[in-house]
């Protein structure tokens, strides 16, 4: 749009247009608007409302007026005009209020700048101050063309960002300011899952850990889970939290049901491993019904968590493979039984496939993993970086799927929300083109799509969301994003952030360690936010190494190689 028109249009003089006009600086108390002059005085005028669309419009700033609030004591009019900052308009008694997503030169006038926006919500105006109050997401009534743009104060900014009576916890400094907090609606992040973005090294494990301390200390009696593979969060929650690593998790290998067995007993590929799966299903069923459980069920199925020896499972292998009429050769029979005895003779798998384990303790299992009861540590950290590798999916998918069958299987009993936590979550629900169907995937998968219904609550964690499957990031009503530096995961990102938020991404390569764009549920508006720092004693072990100061130390290798070839030759820790 010509902004020589525009002026036209403002002066109501509809003449011929001269190209080289441009909007003046118009002093905001000679402005006539509806409501007391000497409340417009206390306003900043910078600019006026060129276009209108549904989602957005198009506005013309007066980069003149901009510079000289550049010095300005509020740090939020300070920053007016700049992407990702705010801009209100008035609509009869209400104030809209929109963000700045991108900004040009005007082609001929170089003092005008025409930025894009995207609107936000709308608050009611305060007569004798001309203030917002009542701020509410969505907008009902539109600015017209010609509408006058104001610069957003901090005073603005505390009531659009004050919390409501709602559940909440802070975390940070809404950006610029440097008093308005930034906070996180609980019931409405956790309802419809949340997903923490970042590169590494922004201060992504500190911001998990940061958030996961608030949501306990206003939920001692809360029910959260986290897949630690690094064994980073152990550290962080030694005070309120229960530890668990392959030293005592003691997780028996009957809960697992058949789709997990098969990962794990069936190594074949091709048509052989459709072969080895319906051998293990039949023997497997045999193996569960000889337990005096199974004597109690109507109908026992082969994914039924009922206790079973692995020496039985074996034994029945044997026999099968002994039988005369069998459809196919013995080799089938061979690959299952020799695996299963690997595994048993294997002490790196003892935490699960120990003969300890056969008794039925599976309330005891399920009530120390979700925290039932609590007993004021809320939060169980499941430390799988002692895991063998070529089991961590299982183990992981063995626990999300207790969290969700527990979820479905209480609906008739007092409600226990949980929250699962996944920390590296690309690793376990990656995308088509990294690797096909796992059980870990599938499960996951699941939850991001069902699991609200029957009160179970996602949190990823991860670095690379390009890498995520398709489709469970824009399960997560809330995104909290640090810094991402690939080109890829920028746009992922974008991809799945509602459309106020735009002008925010554009901002992303740009935040500092440990600051965060967050949108959706979770806030009233997208905002920008510093994190607070965290407690020493509740930070996760996950520090880069000072390579110019440890490498200037030295001494005692010989000792330090001794205990660490010890350690790896027991494959303990």
């Amino acid at each position: 749009m010509d902004i020589s028109a525009h002026r036209e249009f403002l002066n109501g003089q509809p003449g011929e247009l001269d190209p080289v006009a441009t909007v003046p600086a118009v002093a905001p108390e000679t402005k006539t608007q509806a409501g007391d002059p000497s409340i417009n005085a206390a306003l900043h005028h910078i600019g006026f409302v060129m276009e209108i669309a549904g989602s957005g419009s198009q506005v013309t700033l007066d980069s003149a007026i901009l510079s000289s609030l550049t010095s300005h004591a509020d740090a939020s009019i300070a920053m007016s005009g700049q992407v990702g900052s705010q801009i209100k308009i008035r609509v009869g008694s209400t104030w809209l209020l929109a963000s700045i997503r991108t900004q040009k030169l005007h082609e001929r006038d170089h003092g005008v700048i025409m930025a894009q926006v995207d609107f936000l919500g709308e608050g009611d105006e305060e007569k004798l101050t001309g203030k917002i109050y009542n701020f509410r997401r969505g907008v009902t009534r539109y600015p017209v063309p010609g509408s006058e743009v104001y610069a957003v104060s901090s005073s603005d900014l505390k009531q659009v960002y004050a919390t409501d009576a709602r559940a909440n916890v802070e975390i940070g400094t809404v950006f610029p300011t440097k008093d308005i907090r930034g906070a996180l609606y609980v019931d409405a992040m956790l309802g419809k899952h949340f997903a923490l973005l970042g590169s590494t090294g922004t201060g992504k494990s500190t911001s998990a850990a940061l958030i996961l301390h608030r949501i306990c200390d206003i939920a001692p009696e809360g029910h959260i889970v986290m897949i630690d593979p690094h064994g980073e969060y152990s550290a962080a929650f030694r005070q309120n939290g229960a530890l668990f690593d392959v030293n005592n998790l003691a997780m028996p290998y009957w809960m697992m049901n058949f789709a997990e067995h098969c990962e794990i007993f069936v190594t074949s590929t091709g048509d052989e491993k459709q072969i080895d799966s319906d051998i293990l299903a039949k023997c497997l069923l045999q193996a569960r019904s000889k337990n005096r459980i199974a004597e109690t069920i109507g109908k026992l199925t082969v994914d039924a968590p009922i206790p079973y020896l692995l020496s039985d499972l074996t034994n029945i292998i044997q026999n099968e493979m002994g039988k005369l009429d069998k459809a196919t050769s013995s080799a089938p029979f061979m690959r299952l039984k020799s695996k299963i005895d690997e595994l048993k003779a294997d002490p790196r798998y003892n935490f699960m496939f120990s003969g300890m384990l056969v008794g039925d303790t599976m309330a005891d299992f399920v009530g120390k993993i979700f925290r039932l009861p609590s007993n004021g540590k809320p939060i169980s950290i499941i430390d799988v970086s002692g895991v063998p590798s070529d089991i961590t999916s299982t183990v992981v998918a063995v626990l999300s799927r207790l969290v969700f069958d527990y979820a479905i299987w209480s609906r008739n009993e007092p409600q226990r929300p949980i929250l699962l936590v996944c920390e590296e979550a690309h690793r376990y629900i990656p995308s088509d083109r990294i690797a096909k169907d796992s059980a870990v995937r599938s499960i996951l998968e699941r939850i991001a799509k069902e699991g609200r219904k029957y009160g179970v609550s996602l949190g990823l964690i991860t670095q690379r969301p390009s890498d995520l499957a398709e489709g469970v990031l824009s399960q997560c009503g809330t995104i909290i994003s640090m810094r991402l530096n690939n080109d890829r995961d920028q746009a992922f990102v974008r991809a799945a952030m509602p459309e106020g938020a735009r002008g925010f991404l554009d901002s992303i390569p740009a935040l500092r360690n440990r600051e965060c764009i967050i949108c959706g549920e979770g806030v009233s508006i997208p905002i920008r936010v510093a994190l607070d720092n965290l407690e020493e004693e509740k930070r996760p072990a996950s520090e880069d190494p000072l390579f110019s100061q440890l490498w200037q130390e030295t001494g005692g290798e010989a000792e330090i190689l001794e205990r660490v070839v010890r350690r790896w030759r027991a494959q303990g820790r």
